[in-house]
Formats: C-alpha cells, sequence, structure tokens
C-alpha cells in the first residue's frame, strides 16, 4: 500500500507532498484508517503562522473522519485527539486527557516513529489508547471531521457545569466551538446569548440556537453559565464579571501564552462562584459529540461552517488567508488532486 502525507516543516516553509509506503504490519490493538476528509483548525492556522509551538516536521491535522481498513471491522469512523496510556497516575484518575504519557494527533515529531499521526494525509494510524467512535453513514463528512476537536471539546465544557436547562448561557467567541456550544447549549434548554465582535458572526450564532448575539460592550449581567471560547482576556474577565451568585466560568480559548486576568478573590468567595479550565477531552465526550451531530445537522446547519476544499498538494492554498466568508473550516479532501 502506497500512503501519502503532507510533511510540515515549520513556519513560512511551504508544505512537503510525500509518497511513502503504508504500514507493513500493525501493532497490537493499532487500527489503519483511510481518511475521508480532515477539516483545518484554528490551532492548525496558528501553528503554521507561527504563533503556536509545535515540533516540526510533523503531520499537522486532528479533526477528521475515515474508514478502518485494517485492525478491525471496516467501519467510518473519527477519533479522539488525544492517545493515553490508560495506566499512569492521571489516567487511574479519570484525567486520561492529561496523560503523563500523553500523545496527541496532529501534535507529534516524526522523528518518534509514528508518521500516519496526523489527518493531513491519506491514512492514520490509530494506536492503543485511541477512542474510536463510529459515525453514521449519512453524516456529511464535514460535520462529523470537528467532532474530534471542536465538538467534543464542548461536550466537555457542558460536562464540567451543572446542567443546563433553564438556565442562562454566555458564550464568547463565535468561531467554530463557540456556535457548536451554542446549538448544543440550546438544545439542552438553555437561554444562550452569544457574543463576538464580528456582526457577521453574531448573525451566525442565532442560526445556531441563540437568543440574542452581542458585541463585546453588551454583555448580560447575572448569567448562570459563561463559556469561553475566544481566548481573549477582556472575555475571560468579562465571562468573570457576568456570573451571577452561584455562576460557573469554563475556560476553554486560553491556550496559548497571553495577558493575566484580574481576579477579585472576594468575589469568588461571596458569590459562591466557580472557574474550571477545559483542555482536551474524555473518550464519553467525542462520543456525545458524534451522538450530537448525528441528531443536530438537520436542524443547525453545520455543514456549512465547512467551505473550500483542498487536495494535499494544495495545502499551502488552503492555509493562505481567506476572503471574508460565513465558512468558518476549511476541508482537505486527501484524495482530490486540487
Amino acid at each position: 500500500m502506497t500512503v501519502r502525507y503532507a510533511r510540515w516543516d515549520g513556519p513560512g516553509v511551504p508544505f512537503a507532498l510525500v509518497e511513502a509506503d503504508g504500514p507493513a504490519d500493525l501493532a497490537d490493538g493499532e487500527l489503519l484508517v483511510e481518511i475521508e476528509l480532515a477539516t483545518i483548525c484554528g490551532s492548525d492556522l496558528h501553528t503554521v503562522a507561527g504563533h503556536r509551538p509545535a515540533p516540526a516536521p510533523t503531520v499537522l491535522g486532528h479533526e477528521q473522519v475515515g474508514r478502518v481498513v485494517a485492525g478491525g471491522p471496516g467501519e467510518r469512523v473519527v477519533w479522539s485527539v488525544a492517545v493515553s496510556c490508560g495506566e499512569c497516575e492521571r489516567c487511574a484518575r479519570g484525567l486520561t486527557q492529561k496523560c503523563l504519557r500523553l500523545r496527541k494527533f496532529g501534535h507529534e515529531p516524526l522523528a518518534v516513529g509514528w508518521t500516519l499521526s496526523g489527518g493531513f494525509a491519506t491514512h492514520a494510524v490509530l494506536p492503543r489508547g485511541t477512542t474510536v467512535v463510529p459515525v453514521p453513514e449519512d453524516l456529511p463528512a464535514e460535520v462529523a471531521a470537528p467532532a474530534s476537536c471542536a465538538t467534543a471539546t464542548v461536550a466537555a465544557m457542558l460536562d464540567a457545569v451543572p446542567p443546563v436547562a433553564g438556565r442562562r448561557v454566555l458564550i464568547t467567541g463565535a468561531g467554530m466551538l463557540g456556535v457548536t456550544a451554542s446549538a448544543m447549549a440550546a438544545s439542552a434548554g438553555a437561554e444562550v446569548t452569544v457574543c463576538d465582535p464580528d456582526p457577521a458572526r453574531r448573525a451566525l450564532a442565532t442560526r445556531f440556537g441563540a437568543a440574542s448575539a452581542v458585541g463585546p460592550d453588551e454583555l448580560p449581567a447575572g448569567v448562570d453559565v459563561a463559556l469561553e471560547l475566544s481566548g481573549a482576556a477582556r472575555a475571560v474577565s468579562g465571562c468573570l464579571d457576568a456570573l451571577a451568585v452561584g455562576g460557573h466560568a469554563v475556560l476553554a480559548g486560553s491556550v496559548s501564552p497571553g495577558p493575566s486576568v484580574p481576579l477579585d478573590p472576594e468575589r469568588l468567595v461571596r458569590g459562591l462562584l466557580s472557574v474550571t479550565g477545559v483542555h482536551n477531552y474524555r473518550a464519553e465526550h467525542l462520543r456525545r459529540a458524534v451522538d450530537f451531530l448525528a441528531v443536530a445537522y438537520e436542524r443547525y446547519p453545520f455543514a456549512e461552517l465547512v467551505g473550500e476544499r483542498f487536495g494535499l498538494a494544495g495545502l499551502d492554498q488552503a492555509f493562505a488567508p481567506a476572503a471574508s466568508s460565513t465558512a468558518l473550516r476549511r476541508a482537505v479532501v486527501p484524495v482530490a488532486t486540487r
């Protein structure tokens, strides 16, 4: 078998298309998956632009859907961004997403010998410890692929707070995660307000269940849950300030170094406030993500969030700045020639 992958050699260097022999043998518990479609996550964009540290050379991409072609039944599947050992002290505590031996799809150097470790390739090898979830055959590929990062992360955020039915929920940031969070929270019975500085993204959020969409100067007060997905220091402060007594803030957007945010400990104590960070996710969150998308994609326009499609040879163009568009992701189709 011949496989192809796009090698990333660092910021400012064009992607290199590599053709190689596929794995002759799989280790016990490994799967070989043929990738149907991958999506370009915001963290991929930041990595290529040099705004986020990453090993090089590597194979990027960690949102994808494919079909098992060796090592197991030929199911259509998505898989977790994180690979956990299941044996270390953190895994024993249920913190599998922070395993002491953690490996991550789209983040590993080629030097470790796990070549097919990213989504921008025709195939991927899924080691033991990867969460693999079957995907319905009728679920569009562009809807299924983001489950591995965006949708599962939102599921983890909502798992970190009490049930949101009947609650007032504020979401800051209306990118892929933000509009997904709006749809998931609204579907669970919450009254959702989404905040974003971009009017087009605010309008998009209303199509994903938001009862209202506001700018940064219009944040509501007295919300029960605040989900921060932009990573902006002002948004983090806004989420904390907006909480009602007994409120919960969940931060997931701050994944790069940035300015510190003031915290009033007296308000935290007297207000019975909770602040939680979410990074990566556990196996059950990916399963919930797929279950949600399998039902919600006909209610909310998730397919419209993925725009242009590119082949592996067109990755440099795929990472070029996009013209104004409501699409929040671009797609990579490994078998395409473009």
